[in-house]
């Protein structure tokens, strides 16, 4: 079985490496996750997607979604440290729409950020990020909430920005649940936009990892399957950025 994870994990490195990103399937990243350490809050953790709050900043632009955030710390070691409360903060070269401001979110509930499954989702992108960067010591990583709710009437926009770069070292996009939608495609491009690949998370535990100085990204509007029915699409982005 280490053999089988170490497989995995090599292949990832090597797609991320020479590619700029990789999709990788359930399948894959539960024994993957599981080999970083344990996910026994599972249940609880995809839950608490239930409790996010409204993005007023995106609520400004005539747009919704919901949102939970926090950012730690994290060493090339392997420890990681829940820092206190701080805003998210994008230049407008990465954030067209709401860049140059500081975005306060409410912040991820402690007994989630504080918990066996984010903490594994942290050390398996630790190790990971870090075997592609070996010289940095210590990176600034910011976890986000993320609830994309459709309607009939407006379907939910999962990257409102469009295709974009967070202005981070790394990206993991992990999809945590998605209930009653149609399409919500994860796209690559290149700067140029070339077309580089695209896959749809549809189970728990699908993600992309994304090199984010090399590609650009982006996911297509949900929409519902069943009008009327409520309809979400939950995901956990992690970012990593060199501390400096």
């Amino acid at each position: 079985m280490q053999e089988q994870l170490s497989s995995h994990a090599c292949a990832l490195q090597a797609d991320v490496q020479h590619e700029g990103f990789s999709f990788v399937t359930a399948h894959t990243m539960h024994p993957l996750l599981q080999s970083a350490g344990g996910l026994a809050d599972w249940a609880a953790f995809s839950e608490s997607w239930n409790r996010l709050g409204p993005d007023p900043y995106l609520a400004a632009k005539g747009r919704f979604r919901r949102r939970r955030h926090a950012t730690f710390s994290v060493t090339a070691d392997g420890a990681i440290a829940l820092a206190p409360h701080q805003p998210h903060y994008q230049s407008l070269q990465y954030n067209a729409l709401q860049g140059d401001i500081q975005r306060w979110f409410e912040p991820i509930e402690p007994a989630v950020a504080n918990g066996a499954s984010l903490r594994t989702i942290l050390a398996f992108c630790n190790a990971l990020f870090g075997s592609l960067a070996p010289s940095v010591t210590q990176w600034h990583v910011e976890a986000h909430q993320f609830r994309i709710e459709a309607s009939q009437g407006a379907a939910g926009e999962p990257t409102p920005e469009g295709s974009h770069r967070d202005g981070v070292d790394f990206v993991l996009v992990l999809l945590i649940d998605r209930h009653n939608i149609a399409s919500g495609t994860t796209t690559i491009h290149t700067p140029e936009g070339k077309p580089l690949g695209d896959f749809t998370l549809t189970h728990p535990l699908d993600a992309a990892l994304i090199h984010d100085p090399r590609v650009f990204h982006g996911v297509t509007p949900v929409t519902p399957l069943v009008a009327g029915e409520p309809a979400h699409r939950d995901v956990l982005v992690v970012t990593f950025r060199a501390a400096s």
